[in-house]
């Protein structure tokens, strides 16, 4: 997309002593990491800067390998279509790599793919490389229809070397491996699977309020109790009126089969008054009737539990749309917290009334901007050599960090 040249979004802590709270302790063993891991980082940048694409490059990393892995019936999924950068005459191959820690080992996997169009088809993708380790120890290493293997690995692996060009070699191991030997690469597929989310707005916004309106509700919403009391005690600390959250059987469109039929909803419950302010009773509304932060925080909030259990990284483009600054605050403190020991938060604002010294190490705050060529780079406040007392909000509206609007005069457009 934006992205042509090398960037990279670094979770690994410095050597900075503040909010030491913001750090995920690591094992010793691993030199690369040896401050640890940040618990948060946030990504702040102009419009059209590139904020959105670096979140969207993980995403679409995400969703290529998983495309490429066949599912229980062993059909193939068609492949998720990239995007490379289209601003330069030249471009060659898009590149992407994922490190990760995961069960108590390191994990390092990438790989090369060229994206092309010939005279019978558009974006046809072809593998030029991909690589992986665990532990710093190769697994394999592929250039092209060539793979070389470790020494720990290749007894195992040697007999799986036909790999389709548009094809990565871990959907070729996830097929025919049998069970004993999959662990290779079933935890690169799990964690991606279950521990790396990528947050899709689910909600539909319009206008004026209650002409549509849609919350994302999980069905473990509706299934598990003592997960639903855990989701409307977070309701209940934002003061947003909700008492309740009760599941009720209603007749009506059920988007994913099309028809009008029998199904479990979820409703809120408020408290309603007399004329004199005494209660009277409770009375039950429709979540579209709840207004759109609301809605977002609860879609947001069911996330957020399910990654407090299982651990692993939550990655969100425009966290405080909807939401009032200090409910953005809510969500990052909750990660930021001395009890979360395993989970981590990633996200793109433009609410610089987050960005304090208070909120964030240096190391914490990320910048994305766009050079005139259409080209995006990443980079930290603490690459910057900003001083630990310094004003980081008010500095960046001024200017200082860079990654903010730059305003043209109407004569300097025609010129």
């Amino acid at each position: 997309m934006s992205f042509r040249g090398v960037s990279y979004l670094d979770m690994r802590a410095s050597v900075l002593k503040q909010h030491p709270a913001h750090i995920i302790e690591t094992q010793k063993r691993y030199a690369d990491a040896k401050n640890g891991l940040l618990k948060t980082a946030v990504i702040y940048g102009a419009n059209a800067s590139g904020k959105s694409n670096l979140i969207s490059a993980l995403y679409s990393m995400k969703m290529f390998i998983l495309s490429q892995i066949y599912d229980n019936s062993h059909s193939e999924k068609d492949p998720f279509k990239l995007e490379p950068f289209s601003l330069c005459t030249k471009n060659d191959t898009t590149e992407f790599e994922i490190v990760f820690r995961y069960k108590e080992c390191r994990y390092q996997y990438g790989f090369e793919i060229m994206i092309s169009d010939n005279e019978n088809k558009k974006n046809v993708q072809k593998i030029t490389s991909e690589w992986y380790y665990i532990d710093e120890r190769k697994v394999f290493d592929r250039t092209l229809n060539d793979v070389k293997f470790g020494s720990k690995y290749e007894s195992i692996l040697k007999d799986y070397k036909k790999i389709p060009s548009d094809r990565l070699y871990i959907s070729v191991l996830d097929y025919f491996l049998d069970d004993s030997n999959k662990r290779i690469i079933s935890d690169l597929i799990t964690y991606l699977k279950e521990h790396f989310y990528v947050f899709a707005v689910p909600l539909i916004d319009f206008p004026v309020k209650k002409t549509g309106t849609f919350a994302s509700i999980s069905q473990r919403l509706i299934e598990d109790e003592k997960y639903r009391k855990k989701v409307v005690s977070y309701l209940k600390q934002i003061d947003v009126g909700i008492n309740d959250l009760v599941v009720s059987d209603d007749n009506g469109f059920n988007p994913e089969s099309g028809d009008i039929e029998d199904h479990k909803t979820v409703k809120s419950v408020h408290a309603k008054f007399s004329a004199e302010g005494d209660f009277e009773e409770f009375t039950e509304f429709d979540l579209f009737e709840e207004s759109s932060g609301t809605l977002r925080f609860l879609a947001y909030i069911q996330r957020i539990i399910e990654i407090q259990e299982s651990g692993g990284i939550f990655i969100i483009d425009e966290l405080s749309d909807k939401l009032h600054p200090l409910l953005t605050k809510f969500i990052i403190d909750i990660f930021q917290s001395e009890n979360n020991r395993s989970t981590q938060l990633v996200f793109s604002t433009h609410d610089v009334f987050q960005l304090t010294k208070e909120q964030f190490r240096r190391d914490e705050v990320v910048f994305v901007d766009k050079n005139h060529k259409g080209e995006s780079n990443v980079f930290s406040l603490a690459q910057l050599k900003a001083r630990e007392d310094s004003s980081f909000n008010k500095d960046y509206i001024n200017g200082k960090y860079g990654a903010i609007p730059i305003f043209k005069t109407m004569s300097e457009d025609f010129e």
